[in-house]
This record gives structure tokens, C-alpha cells and sequence, in this order.
């Protein structure tokens, strides 16, 4: 029905060189629920926030940041996606590895359509951290995820 929750798997290949969110991009309703499965590997599901270790924000400003915390096999997490707009996220521990995951709300807005290096020079912003260059590459285009609704993650064989 309308509530239903969507699912997003955590995921790595046996020697953990290859770590990932699938799918990667996703569309949803505002106040749809996604639920974040940790299949295999130890991963975090955090929100690009600067509360969160004062990473940069990717996420509405009247958006809660989330932070599962660690999560081992089996573990899940769950986030209710109030706010219209672009929501990035990342994996604490597999961050600079390119384990990032995108979601948008209804329409695309917020700091999480702009440019990765949109708040350089604003007040209060002197210390965010940015997203990491193999992480931006990761990120599914916002134009993709509005067309497709839902991008899968294609490990590299």
C-alpha cells in the first residue's frame, strides 16, 4: 500500500574490495519508509549532516540526520523520508571506497542537489568535510534516479 517500506541492501564481495549500496538511487514518496539490510560485511548507513563527524550536508535542512551506528550481518536500520528533496548518505567505514547511496523524496531540492562544493565560504561551514572524490563518482545522477526510479549497483566483475 502506501506505506510500504522499500528495502536497500548492504553489501560486499567476499574479500571486501567491493562494498556497496543496492540500489544505489532511489526514488520515493515523502513519508515513505526505507529499510536498510546489512547482507553481508560490518557497514553504517549515516546522512550526509554535519552533525554526523561535521560531514558536509546533502540533506534537506529540515531533514533529521540519521546515523545507524554500526550494523553486522542481519542488522537493519529504518528512516522515514518526511521532507521533500535530495538525500545522500554513505557508509562510515567504506566512505572513501565509493559506498555511497542517494535517495530523493518527491521532487529533487536542497544542498543535495547542488554542486559537491556548494557551501565552501559559508558561514559555519569552514570545517564540513567533503564528500570524497571516488564517493561523488559513485553518486547516481539526480536526472537518472527522477527517470529510472530505482538505479541497482553493478559491482565491476
Amino acid at each position: 500500500g502506501g506505506d510500504s517500506v522499500v528495502e536497500i541492501g548492504m553489501k560486499s564481495d567476499l574479500m571486501g574490495s567491493q562494498v556497496w549500496f543496492d540500489p544505489i538511487g532511489l526514488l520515493v514518496r515523502p513519508g515513505q519508509t526505507v529499510r536498510w539490510i546489512c547482507v553481508e560485511n560490518v557497514h553504517t548507513v549515516t546522512a550526509y549532516h554535519p552533525s554526523n563527524g561535521n560531514h558536509c550536508l546533502r540533506i534537506p535542512e529540515k531533514a533529521a540526520p540519521w546515523d545507524s551506528g554500526f550494523l553486522q550481518p542481519g542488522g537493519t536500520f529504518e528512516y522515514t523520508f518526511t521532507e521533500e528533496g535530495v538525500y545522500d548518505y554513505f557508509c562510515l567505514p567504506h566512505e572513501g571506497a565509493g559506498m555511497v547511496g542517494r535517495i530523493i523524496a518527491g521532487r529533487p531540492s536542497g544542498p543535495g542537489a547542488l554542486p559537491f562544493d556548494y557551501y565552501k565560504g559559508k558561514p559555519g561551514a569552514a570545517d564540513w568535510l567533503p564528500v570524497p572524490t571516488a564517493a561523488q563518482k559513485a553518486f547516481p545522477p539526480i536526472e537518472r534516479i527522477m527517470k529510472e526510479r530505482e538505479i541497482r549497483f553493478e559491482p565491476k566483475e
